[in-house]
């Protein structure tokens, strides 16, 4: 459209540089201009980026006018508003008109959402290629689809322009892509006819247009300024071209580039990366040049430093313009460029957490100075959430302006984790996290609450994984002899929660009835002693954002078709995917955590740029899912590098302010990163003016370091208890003479100090419930035919191990895996019980016994309970130890540090073994029963049984009498060679603090 066209006359345009806060500067000469009058500033309208730039220049009116009582201008949102806002929302309208009250509203995200899954769903099943996409991937796909159309509806494109597109250029994906997306063409807009809806981003576009027609035909009264923004949406855009033109009418630009020559001015109208292409697109679209673009009249002269400006545009300039830099150094006094640039400093970061706690350390330095202002500017929301983090060490309370995700707060994770425990038919972990939230207190006092859920923890949901359900869990209770207590507790505590885990048992659910069972357990488990459950659910900002996404989600279900409920948890994740809650006001006076739109029209006295990675900042130029960038070409879109020029925008903003740290980590989950683009530039044009050191900060990771580095150094020494000798053990097994042997410090810690550790939760089938099982059917066969066979063995066994095996049918994982295994060892045991037997008098199994020695502190009881002792024909006995696992080489038998065998047998000899007489043993022996290929395996020892008794008992008696002393400390690994593979006490014991470097490593 012409000049004329839009209002006549040339357009009223200024600009505030960078390195100056522009909302400071801006309020000064507003209040400058019309300050004088207080009705005659009440009647400016000033046109704002976003909410927060609003809120930010009533402050900035606030420090202009020293806190005198101010009547200020009308403030309001215009365009460029972050991505998960209504550019001008509903309720928001710039000044509203005729046309605005005539558009239809906006249909809901959600319900757009759902609608459009339905869609994708049933593309999919048309497609035929495979499996349809389940509920959750259609809601992603959708979601991606959704801002797809936000993005043409911005543009004010058609998708009618699909058809122009022609397949037969694009590779056999996109071709596809194409076809799939007929559902925005074929489908959509009947849909949103249907509900008498538009698009959100439709509708903020029609709106916004709309007003530029109303001002256009009908200027308003007073004087209309837009202020901050780039106008990269063509209808922003439009309506600055309309304001620029008005009788009283005036656009203020954010740092446009006054001084890059001509030429060079002209390669950046090209370059879609370049921080000031969104300019010069926007004084193309006002037909205006930069010439006619004044400084905006300040009464204070702005404190920036005009030649860092220069060196950072010459930094950023086009790469067809670099050929240029070797000039531009030239020109330059070294000393008057290291003054400009001094004020920067560039600090590279082994990882992100070095990164975030140097940042913290920068932000709380600030404080140092009264009234000093500090600011990180980063677009990666985890550097900004481990920042607040860090700044907790000196109870520093600062939000993320860019907000925290939903799903990541209290109420926000209690849903999820509420909706996983029972998709998951109450798995130990799953359920554990839930009931440990701090939400939940099942209409109890919270601390009992929580006393009560570790109790049942270690009940039952420590080990191997209960059936499912809130039967299952009941089921495995009842198995105990101490669990009516806790069953009572948790069946009422747990009924809803048992309920909406049967709703989700995999039948046909509309989202509806499953979103009101999920609710209505939600609210009771929340319910504590005092407060009721929506009390507690529902309260604070995170609960009332948590509200409205669950009651736009209920208005919305409806449109969901049923589906089968085991989906519903992954469902309810991709629909709250991309929820924030943004705080209403900021908890610091000088800090602050700003995502770079949020920072545009800042500049406080020091700025942090954190997250200056390749892909972080700038983000990727993704083309999105759906089109290629010559298919975004081709159908009027702008290419991702338009992204990526904003995102250089706002960084040669903010670059320029008094004091700037810019930080990066040189690895993220120890994979390298490429530093941004932005930095390579700086740095590279610093080394060509023979400034190679100037950005160097290192000393603040030094002094981030020393935060937790200990003044002294730490040297841990191995531990040594020495108990008291009435603390000594006087009895134990020959089992635990060989921990005794090997690892002290662990016989220590479970004899004497009485710790036992715990199962994992919800541990896979381990070796030693297997060997209990397993030790256990063995020893009830052999005592139904100690003297004879049955006639089939291998049955007769495996009988008995279907009793010994039925309680753990209640852990379905047990038996799924041990009983195969069982019925393998059981055909084994057959077979060599067939073999064996002729020689064999007598079998006995679990056979206890026990020896007294004498020793120094009194009498020591050695104890014992062997497998297996068979009565050979011979005369003489044969001791059996069953092993599940590995058993030991016979060289650590040999050297006492596998004495069980040995020191059975030395009972035996001495007539332990009641009722069985005082014998010889001829054998000792190991059958290793693993059940796997082959399901048994003999391993007899070749020493001669009566000399490795003596040696083993000899080897007792001197370990006896040195632990008698009560110097003799209780070690840990005093034999490393010999060191069991695993302890449960080794952390306890801090091993791999003090072990060496070799030994250390083992241990990993």
């Amino acid at each position: 459209m012409s000049a004329a066209g839009r209002g006549g006359g040339p357009p009223r345009l200024y600009s505030i540089a960078p390195g100056q806060s522009f909302v400071d500067a801006l309020a000064r000469g507003v209040l400058a201009r019309w300050g004088a009058e207080p009705l005659a500033l009440s009647a400016v309208t000033l046109l704002l980026p976003t909410r927060r730039a609003c809120r930010a220049l009533q402050e900035a009116f606030l420090r202009a006018s020293e806190g005198r009582a101010l009547l200020l201008p009308r403030l309001l949102p215009l365009g460029d508003l972050d991505a998960d806002e209504l550019l001008l929302g509903g309720d928001e309208t710039v000044l509203p008109s005729a046309d605005a009250a005539k558009l239809p509203p906006a249909i809901s995200p959600i319900r757009r959402q759902l609608l459009l899954a339905r869609l994708v769903r049933r593309q999919s099943e048309v497609a035929g290629d495979g499996q349809p996409a389940s509920a959750e991937q259609a809601v992603r796909l959708a979601g991606a689809l959704a801002e797809l159309l936000d993005q043409v509806e911005t543009e004010g494109l058609g998708f009618e322009r699909l058809d122009e597109l022609v397949p037969a250029n694009y590779a056999e994906h996109w071709q596809d892509i194409l076809i799939f997306l007929k559902i925005v063409t074929d489908h959509w807009p009947a849909i949103q006819a249907e509900r008498g809806v538009i698009g959100p981003a439709e509708r903020r576009r029609r709106l916004t247009e709309a007003q530029a027609e109303a001002w256009r035909r009908k200027p308003p009264a007073g004087p209309v300024i837009a202020a901050g923004s780039t106008g990269s949406i063509p209808a922003t855009a439009e309506l600055l071209s309309v304001v620029a033109r008005l009788p009283d009418g005036m656009v203020v630009l954010p740092g446009l580039d006054r001084e890059t020559p001509e030429e060079t001015w002209r390669l950046i109208a090209g370059d879609p990366s370049h921080p000031q292409f969104g300019m010069a697109r926007l004084l193309e679209r006002l037909e205006a040049t930069r010439a006619e673009v004044e400084p905006w009249p300040d009464p204070e002269p702005p404190g920036a430093d005009p030649l860092r400006s220069r060196f950072v545009a010459t930094a950023l300039a086009p790469a067809e313009a670099t050929s240029d830099w070797p000039s531009y150094t030239e020109a330059l006094e070294g000393e008057e460029l290291r003054r400009a640039l001094a004020p920067v400093k560039r600090i590279d970061c082994p990882g992100p957490g070095e990164e975030a706690l140097v940042i913290a350390l920068l932000l709380r330095e600030a404080l140092e100075t009264p009234g000093r202002t500090a600011a990180l500017i980063t677009p990666d929301r985890s550097l900004a959430r481990r920042v607040a983090a860090e700044l907790g060490r000196w109870t520093i309370a600062i939000d993320d302006s860019g907000g925290t995700p939903l799903a990541r707060t209290p109420p926000g994770s209690f849903l999820r984790l509420l909706a996983a425990a029972a998709a998951s038919g109450l798995a130990p972990l799953d359920l554990l996290a839930l009931l440990k939230h701090p939400l939940a207190a099942g209409g109890r006092e919270p601390g009992a609450f929580r006393a009560r859920v570790r109790a049942l923890e270690v009940a039952i949901l420590r080990g191997a994984r209960p059936a499912p359900g809130l039967a299952g869990l009941l089921a495995a209770l009842d198995a105990r002899r101490d669990g009516a207590d806790l069953a009572a507790w948790l069946a009422e505590v747990a009924a809803p929660l048992g309920a909406l885990a049967e709703a989700l048992d995999g039948a046909e659910r509309s989202l509806s009835e499953v979103l009101a069972g999920h609710i209505a357990c939600a609210e009771a488990l929340a319910a504590s002693d005092e407060e009721g459950g929506a009390a507690r659910l529902w309260a604070g900002e995170a609960g009332e954002a948590a509200a409205a996404f669950i009651d736009e989600l209920r208005d919305a279900a409806g449109e969901s078709p049923a589906g089968r409920g085991a989906g519903y948890a992954a469902l309810f994740d991709a629909l709250l995917d991309g929820r924030v809650v943004r705080p209403r006001y900021g908890r610091h006076p000088r800090l602050a955590i700003l995502g770079p739109l949020e920072a545009r029209l800042h500049q406080p006295d020091l700025v942090v740029l954190g997250g200056l990675n390749e892909g972080t900042w700038p983000a990727l130029a993704d083309p999105g899912p759906w089109m290629s960038r010559p298919m975004q070409s081709d159908f009027g879109l702008p290419l991702p590098e338009r992204r990526i020029g904003l995102a250089a925008h706002d960084f040669a903003q903010a670059v320029t302010a008094p004091q700037v740290y810019l930080t990066r980590a040189t690895r993220v989950e120890g994979t390298p990163t490429v530093a941004s683009r932005w930095l390579s530039r700086l740095a590279a044009l610093a080394e060509g003016a023979g400034l190679g050191d100037l950005f160097a900060a290192e000393q603040w990771l030094d002094w981030a370091a020393m935060l937790d580095r200990p003044q002294a150094p730490v040297i841990i020494a191995p531990p040594e208890p020495r108990p008291p000798l009435e603390a000594r053990p006087r009895r134990l097994s020959v089992t635990r003479v060989e921990t005794w042997m090997r690892d002290p410090y662990g016989l220590y810690a479970e004899s004497i100090l009485g710790l036992k550790a715990l199962d994992p939760i919800d541990a896979d089938p381990g070796a030693a419930e297997k060997g209990s099982l397993v030790h256990r059917a063995l020893e009830l066969f052999l005592e139904r035919h100690r003297d004879r066979l049955p006639a089939d063995p291998e049955a007769a066994l495996i009988e008995v191990g279907e009793e010994v095996f039925r309680p753990i049918r209640a852990t379905p994982g047990l038996w799924a895996f041990w009983w195969p295994r069982f019925r393998r060892v059981a055909a084994w045991f057959a077979e060599m019980e067939r073999l064996r037997r002729g020689e064999i008098a007598r079998s006995d199994g679990e056979v206890a016994g026990e020896l007294r020695i004498a020793a120094p502190a009194g009498p020591f009881t050695l104890t014992a309970k062997a497998d297996r002792i068979d009565a050979l024909r011979s005369g003489g006995l044969e001791i059996l130890d069953y092993k599940t696992g590995s058993p030991p080489s016979e060289k650590e038998v040999e050297l006492g540090f596998a004495p069980q065998l040995p020191l059975e047998a030395a009972i035996a000899a001495a007539g332990g073994f009641a009722p069985l007489p005082a014998g010889r043993v001829e054998r000792l022996t190991f059958w290793q029963l693993s059940g796997g290929e082959p399901a048994g395996k003999e391993k007899r020892l070749k020493a001669d049984p009566r000399d490795l008794a003596e040696d083993a008992l000899a080897g007792l008696r001197a370990l006896v009498d040195r632990f008698d002393d009560p110097a003799t400390p209780y070690l840990a690994r005093p034999h490393s060679a010999y060191a069991p593979r695993f302890s449960d006490y080794a952390h306890l014991a801090r091993v791999k603090e003090w072990l060496s470097g070799d030994d250390a490593e083992s241990e990993t």
